[in-house]
């Protein structure tokens, strides 16, 4: 059976948009002459943001932009946000705090039709909060840069456009390989996706490639044999066993089914 919904191009943050354009150019070449919706919802302060991203895509020729952002929930429930949205190629979350993103549009008429976008093959991309947001749970708060400290770290629910995944962004630039193994300790069973900044993954058909400067971490607990996570003490650091690192490159990809990178 042939997966209908459309690709989720997920980004680390930082993406680049003078030069090359590498992860915007992948978004430019999917939505043809179609309306792109950008998302400022995730900023507290959103000016300048759609003004950049209008020059960055412009240049690449997407000429049909339109911004949304959503100061309450009340506003989630205009005509002319709906109008705006109702016959969108694409949506992109831009950066800034993935709470906002959550609160402001979650179980609304923005969230249904974004879904819906989504279901009817349209583009999904964020970057920076808005990767983190994609997933069922996201990652809110933790120390980066160091050993995972077990009470250190907060999740709450993302929006689940991709499932059985836990996402950080900024990865390597910010040194967060400690949150991400606390937050698979929590949960084995999902994988953690690290992303470095201008890198992203794109996801089609049950798995992801990697396009951009950088890497993507993937933290697998399928054979963990062991972890303190429930015992410890809140300032204690995590122990954890028989956890699995794949580092997969650009043009590499990562099948999400059967846990297993491939080469180019």
């Amino acid at each position: 059976m042939v997966d209908s919904t459309g690709p989720l191009i997920i980004i680390g943050g930082h993406e680049d948009k003078d030069g090359d354009r590498t992860i915007l150019k992948e978004i430019a070449d999917r939505l043809g002459s179609g309306r792109l919706v950008i998302a400022t919802v995730a900023s507290h302060e959103p000016d300048g943001y759609f003004d950049a991203y209008k020059a960055a895509f412009g240049a690449l020729g997407v000429n049909d932009l339109v911004e949304l952002y959503v100061n309450e929930r009340d506003e989630t429930r205009s005509p002319e946000t709906k109008a705006m949205l109702a016959d969108a190629a694409g949506l992109f979350f831009t950066g800034g705090d993935q709470l906002r993103i959550s609160s402001q549009i979650g179980d609304t008429p923005i969230e249904e039709m974004v879904r819906a976008i989504h279901r009817r093959g349209g583009l999904i991309a964020g970057t920076s909060a808005g990767a983190s947001v994609m997933s069922d749970t996201m990652l809110v708060r933790g120390s980066s840069a160091e050993s995972h400290r077990i009470g250190d770290l907060n999740m709450a629910p993302g929006l689940g456009l991709i499932k059985d995944v836990i996402i950080d962004q900024h990865f390597a630039e910010r040194g967060r390989i400690g949150r991400l193994l606390g937050a698979v300790a929590q949960n084995p069973r999902v994988l953690g996706i690290g992303i470095d900044e201008d890198t992203a993954i794109v996801v089609e058909n049950g798995r992801f490639k990697v396009i951009g400067a950088g890497a993507v971490y993937v933290v697998d607990g399928t054979d963990v044999s062991h972890s303190n996570i429930a015992e410890a003490r809140r300032d204690e650091p995590l122990s954890m066993f028989g956890v699995r690192l794949h580092v997969v490159a650009g043009g590499n990809s990562f099948d999400l089914t059967t846990r297993t990178p491939s080469s180019a």
